[in-house]
């Protein structure tokens, strides 16, 4: 059940802080908005050392978003940032060739 995932934020706050300035900064006032209610479903498990990315919502390996998908690409100081929106709803967020980030909840991500 999806509430069983906890919350980017609390795993990852300086990323979803991150998020809601860039999402406000290209006009997507209403995926800043709900970027504070993100679950950690998982983390990507692709292998790729340059890659922290995180799964927000439930999606089968290896199939397409299908219809209503567009990636949203962002701005950031440091990497790469871009969101798989599907119906308005944030269902990944890539992340690559950053520092490591500090998983608040627990172990590091993988890098």
């Amino acid at each position: 059940m999806q509430q069983d995932h906890p919350f980017v934020r609390d795993a990852f706050p300086d990323l979803v802080a991150e998020l809601i300035t860039l999402l406000e900064t290209e006009g997507e006032r209403e995926l800043a908005l709900h970027a504070t209610d993100l679950r950690l479903v998982a983390m990507c498990d692709c292998g790729d050392d340059s890659c922290q990315s995180i799964r927000t919502a439930a999606h089968p390996k290896g199939q397409p978003y299908g219809e209503g998908h567009r990636c949203v690409p962002l701005l950031p100081e440091e990497g790469t940032l871009v969101l798989d929106v599907v119906n308005g709803r944030i269902m990944y967020i890539e992340v690559l060739d950053r520092r490591a980030m500090h998983n608040r909840l627990g172990a590091r991500s993988r890098r």
